[in-house]
């Protein structure tokens, strides 16, 4: 991806997410994925894809179990009667 496209890509995530803390950080080299963080941490990855003269960009994020807060604790299910 062209600096100018994750220019525009980020703006436009920051404008629909409502925050500056996005930030698209270009790959260290060729070969390396665009990777997108919210404030320091990346939570996915950035990819230009042309087709028959239409780009569209993927944003793919990657959410880990371990991160997600305790899931809430439920009721046994109620038995049936007999």
């Amino acid at each position: 991806m062209t600096p100018t496209d994750i220019d525009r890509v980020q703006t436009y995530l920051r404008s629909l997410f409502g925050t500056d803390q996005i930030k698209i950080v270009p790959p260290m080299r060729k070969g390396l994925s665009t990777e997108v963080a919210v404030k320091d941490e990346i939570v996915g990855t950035l990819h230009k894809d042309v087709d028959d003269g239409e780009t569209s960009y993927s944003l793919t994020m990657t959410i880990l179990e371990e991160d997600l807060p305790p899931a809430p604790k439920t009721a046994a299910p109620a038995r049936g009667r007999r």
